[in-house]
């Protein structure tokens, strides 16, 4: 039995002869303190025990980070509006992630009750608008993170009202706020400037003026997300800092190999960079990166459909701690850069999750090459069509524990229409 399991099991056989001995022996203090330690479930189950235990398991102390998502997902207005005010000023971290029916008024009473909270995840509570990020920036100015990512209704009215009011703001994700444009991101930079984490994933409107804000006053920025604002060029990009970890540029497809020479030159500390559907880059851009981004661990290259077998070059000889790389659509990758990957320093010690998805010039070499990439885990081999099965059980007999992803011609067609879609091996763990 599980540990949260266990602790349900035993709370409810208490006696009240149990209850009575605990009371007495311990004092409030630290019955509240063990009782700080519990789920939002198991506090709830002790608040049944008896009327003492109801007080202390409800007391606000108690409740100073609550996550509902793994809890009730349908959680209404009313029941969030109990939680602010029985929480006051203790509450510092709160998750309403998926609780769709949760409006405006809910987070007005939160922002009024609870103003010393410092997180706040609304992913996907699709009925609060500006209405809510107001009310947060007028009362909640110790406010640290905030998660907006899929909230429909929040434009650059919210990004202002965050500015104004939520000066120590470090970490924003407004993806899909699809109204959100250069004016209000200008601002959260302008009055944020602590900011270390800005995500914006599907907000077609974020441009190079936004970014170059960003660049501009938040010089702490660390982690950059504008997976498909097609808007942005190489102007931006080339502002970026020192500070920047992980970039995701995915879908930026306006970027030429001057980003990678710039990145290369400003941020060599990159540990993440997510580039799939770049399909101007070349291996031009990718000799320099390599050259300079030496922490580089995850890397996603899908659909840079001009890269060659020297970019892999380039990346064996310069990026010793690479774990993670995506190829897939890179129809110009042959089983030589492969063979040059599986000699690199990164494949004998890193190297674990690698993408070959519709690679159509690798070949059964390829994967006799990583046989030597002892701590890879995954590949995905999805209609590289030269790969055989032989290929992959020898592949599999000497790393047993690898997952191999792979389109098949069935060898026999489905029964009735059911079964396993046509050409599709379940992970090549039946070969």
């Amino acid at each position: 039995m599980s540990g949260s399991g266990r602790n349900k099991f035993e709370i409810s056989r208490f006696s009240a002869e149990d209850e009575n001995h605990i009371n007495k022996k311990l004092p409030k203090e630290l019955l509240l303190r063990i009782l700080s330690y519990l789920d939002v479930v198991s506090l709830c189950r002790c608040a049944q025990v008896s009327k003492l235990w109801n007080i202390l398991a409800l007391d606000g102390s108690n409740w100073q980070r609550i996550d509902l998502f793994e809890f009730q997902r349908d959680v209404e207005g009313p029941v969030i509006e109990n939680l602010s005010q029985r929480c006051g000023g203790f509450l510092r971290q709160l998750s309403l992630r998926g609780c769709e029916s949760i409006g405006d008024g809910s987070i007005k009473t939160l922002a009024q009750s609870c103003q010393n909270i410092e997180d706040l995840n609304l992913n996907k509570c699709k009925k609060i608008t500006d209405q809510s990020c107001q009310a947060l920036g007028r009362k909640c100015s110790k406010l640290q993170r905030i998660n907006l990512d899929s909230c429909p209704s929040i434009t650059d009215i919210s990004l202002k009202a965050l500015s104004d009011g939520c000066p120590m703001l470090t970490h924003v994700n407004v993806s899909w706020c699809q109204s959100i444009s250069e004016n209000g991101v200008e601002a959260l930079a302008r009055g944020c400037p602590k900011l270390k984490s800005f995500i914006c994933r599907g907000c077609k409107n974020v441009n190079d003026r936004a970014v170059s804000s960003l660049a501009t006053h938040c010089l702490d920025l660390e982690v950059l997300n504008v997976q498909g604002c097609e808007m942005l060029t190489d102007e931006s990009i080339m502002k970026l800092g020192g500070a920047m970890r992980r970039l995701c540029l995915s879908g930026c497809s306006r970027l030429t190999d001057a980003s990678l020479a710039a990145l290369a030159q400003r941020c060599p500390d990159l540990v993440t960079l997510e580039l799939a559907q770049c399909s101007m880059l070349t291996d031009a851009g990718f000799q320099a990166l390599a050259r300079s981004c030496r922490l580089l661990e995850r890397m996603d290259l899908e659909e840079c459909v001009l890269i060659t077998d020297t970019t892999l070059v380039h990346l064996s000889m310069g990026c010793p701690r690479l774990e993670k790389l995506t190829l897939s659509h890179c129809e110009l990758i042959t089983d030589y850069g492969i063979k040059q990957l599986s000699m690199s320093p990164c494949a004998a010690e890193h190297l674990t999750v690698l993408g070959l998805d519709n690679c159509p010039l690798v070949t059964d070499g390829a994967l006799e090459h990583l046989i030597s990439c002892h701590n890879l885990q995954l590949i995905e081999l999805y209609d590289c069509q030269m790969v055989s099965r032989n290929a992959i059980r020898k592949l599999r007999n000497h790393l047993p524990n690898i997952r191999v992803h792979a389109y098949f011609a069935p060898v026999t067609p489905p029964v009735g229409g059911g079964g396993a879609r046509p050409g599709y091996c379940r992970c090549c763990n039946i070969i």
